[in-house]
């Protein structure tokens, strides 16, 4: 699946789109996505992949964006503490980094 998602952002980047490509980095406790998973997005808001299962797409797509604008690469984290997992009905917490890089 991840090459599908790497062929989206090249045909993106070849219709002449800026394309940042997200790849989860790093996980701890409870993930809905391992390590290795990729998201892309382009600078329409068209979206290939996935980092997270949905809960952390839109603010892992907002930084992508700022990385499409300013080249810049960011390491994103993402977590919830098992206290706060156990009141919104999660069975345990987790961390999840995301490494955001431009496509050029």
């Amino acid at each position: 699946m991840a090459d599908n998602i790497v062929e989206q952002a090249a045909a993106w980047r070849t219709a002449g789109r800026r394309v940042a490509l997200a790849t989860v980095v790093s996980t701890w406790g409870s993930s809905p996505r391992p390590v290795g998973s990729q998201m892309a997005v382009d600078d329409r808001g068209s979206m290939a992949g996935s980092v997270s299962g949905g809960c952390i797409e839109s603010a892992v797509a907002h930084e992508a964006a700022k990385t499409m604008e300013d080249g810049e690469p960011r390491l994103l984290s993402f977590g919830i503490t098992n206290e706060m997992a156990w009141e919104v009905g999660l069975a345990c917490g987790g961390q999840v980094q995301v490494y955001v890089e431009a496509v050029e």
